[in-house]
């Protein structure tokens, strides 16, 4: 499928998930605004190498997603967004007694409200331009819970709310919201995970990753970004324009438990 004259914006996008739909889409032909807090020669380069490879305009904004104005001037700079992918999250595990109010304020600031700040920003673009896409990177703990990770957990599910209000509320235009649902994804932090967890466990890599990092994946197999690509790639096309309000869980059978 073609993308050709539309403009992404992917938030949190300077590796792994968000990483992968920005090289997507660029290869099917969209303008692409990278995104993450940090703002390096490395960011730069990436955007560059995707432009290079691609053919396509491929820009880095920098933005920090736990901030309504960093949210929102994001899409303000892109100058359009027809496509918005809010990807950016972050992570933190604790009971609830003891979870760190800066750790939830922050959690909750970053995975849930900065959906609402950048897509507030991009729905008049949408708007003008007669055709748009939300596609909100949510989680299997969008759709069931784990101990321990309260933030998140509230975080994702809320998520998905928002994602069904969005629908809603463009229900009768040419704008479609939906989430993607992902359990447990082969990215750079995950492989990093690996070895500390067969330190823990006193396992091989094989064993941690089947027992432990997969241990409620019934697949016993990561997903991979290019597949989380692909799907967000879908959410894109002309099979998908009534397709809206809904999750698309990619995570090895996780939600069907």
């Amino acid at each position: 499928m073609s993308l050709q004259g539309k403009t992404a914006v992917i938030t949190g996008s300077n590796s792994g998930i968000g990483l992968a739909i920005g090289r997507e889409f660029a290869k099917a032909g969209a303008k692409v605004v990278l995104n993450s807090f940090t703002d390096s020669a490395e960011d730069h380069a990436l955007a560059e190498s995707i432009a290079k490879e691609c053919g396509v305009e491929a820009r880095y904004i920098q933005g920090d997603m736990s901030k309504p104005d960093d949210c929102r001037g994001l899409v303000e700079q892109a100058g359009a967004c027809d496509i918005l992918v809010n990807n950016a999250g972050i992570q933190h595990v604790c009971p609830v007694e003891s979870f760190p109010t800066d750790k939830w304020d922050a959690i909750l600031a970053i995975n849930l409200s900065s959906n609402f700040h950048t897509t507030a920003a991009a729905l008049p673009m949408m708007r003008a331009a007669g055709w748009g896409r939300v596609i909100n990177i949510a989680s299997a703990h969008g759709l069931t819970a784990s101990p321990f990770k309260s933030a998140y957990v509230a975080a994702k599910h809320g998520v998905v709310g928002l994602t069904k209000t969005m629908a809603l509320e463009t229900a009768e235009e040419p704008i479609t919201c939906n989430a993607i649902c992902p359990g447990y994804v082969m990215t750079p932090i995950v492989e990093k995970q690996i070895p500390d967890q067969m330190a823990t466990h006193n396992m091989d890599r094989e064993t941690v990753i089947r027992e432990v990092m997969l241990s409620r994946q019934p697949s016993k197999d990561f997903a991979t970004v290019e597949q989380m690509a692909g799907t967000a790639l879908f959410l894109c096309s002309d099979a998908a324009a009534q397709i809206t309000g809904t999750t698309i869980s990619v995570d090895g059978g996780w939600t069907a438990l």
